[in-house]
């Protein structure tokens, strides 16, 4: 139960009884998401983190806050779906692109564009939510594909972090949904 109102107008209202229908799994509820702690953050490339907030196996989709302390990049790539980018702090653009991502700034990613994703050397480390769905295809310096990162990648990813920095590869799976 949340914290009890006092002057609140609905202050009298109860909760529903039974809030979730059969077979629902309960919410993700996870405080202060864009943590700190970088044993959260499991390294997706030599130069980025990621630190997984929600994972459905079965839509291959996820939810994370990516993090660069200094200047970061993560490979080329296009998504075949839409991605959605929400910057919490720090810089961050695409080479692509004519924008470039401070806090508060919200980005929709096109299905099918392909771009690369860079972090500038900035007083505030970057940080940003992303909602990712489908599979990242990487690409190489032409733009053709040779490869994929998938959910299930990054399932193994996290597993194989968590494990290794003691807070046990189980712990992803508190994050299925």
């Amino acid at each position: 139960m949340p914290e009890l109102a006092r002057t609140e107008f609905w202050k009298e209202l109860q909760p529903i009884a039974h809030c979730f229908k059969p077979d629902t799994k309960p919410e993700v509820y996870i405080a202060n998401a864009p943590t700190e702690d970088e044993r959260y953050y499991v390294p997706f490339t030599d130069s980025v983190s990621s630190r997984p907030l929600w994972i459905s196996p079965s839509e291959n989709k996820w939810c994370d806050v990516l993090m660069a302390k200094e200047a970061g990049l993560v490979n080329r790539h296009y998504h075949p779906h839409e991605v959605f980018a929400y910057t919490i702090s720090g810089k961050w653009g695409y080479l692509e692109h004519d924008w470039t991502a401070t806090a508060g700034d919200f980005v929709y990613e096109t299905p099918g564009e392909g771009h690369t994703l860079v972090a500038y050397d900035y007083h505030e480390p970057m940080r940003v939510f992303f909602i990712v769905k489908g599979p990242l295809i990487w690409l190489d310096h032409n733009g053709n594909s040779e490869g994929y990162f998938d959910v299930h990648d990054y399932i193994k990813l996290c597993r194989e972090h968590y494990e290794r920095i003691g807070i046990g590869a189980a712990y992803v799976d508190t994050l299925f949904r």
